[in-house]
C-alpha cells in the first residue's frame, strides 16, 4: 500500500516545490506536474509531487489521516 501526503504549495522554482504539510515545510520534486503554482494543493509520495488535488481533497485526506492516527492509539 502506498500512502501519499496532501500538502499546499508554498513556492516553485527550477522543478522543486516547497510544500507545507500541516505546518511542516519540505522541498519536493515538482518535475511531474505542469503549471504548478503557490496555493495549489498536491499529493506527495516519496518526495515527489505526483498529482494536483483540490482544497476539499486536502481537507478530506487530513481528516482520514487524523482518524487513522487516533484509531492506532486505541
Amino acid at each position: 500500500m502506498c500512502v501519499g501526503l496532501a500538502a499546499k504549495v508554498v513556492s516553485v522554482k527550477d522543478g522543486t516545490a516547497v510544500i507545507d504539510a500541516s505546518g511542516a515545510k519540505r522541498d519536493v520534486s515538482a518535475e511531474l506536474l505542469e503549471d504548478l503554482e503557490p496555493g495549489d494543493y498536491v499529493m506527495v509520495h516519496a518526495g515527489v509531487a505526483i498529482a494536483k488535488i483540490t482544497a476539499d481533497d486536502e481537507t478530506e485526506t487530513e481528516g482520514v489521516m487524523a482518524g487513522l492516527k487516533s484509531h492506532s492509539k486505541e
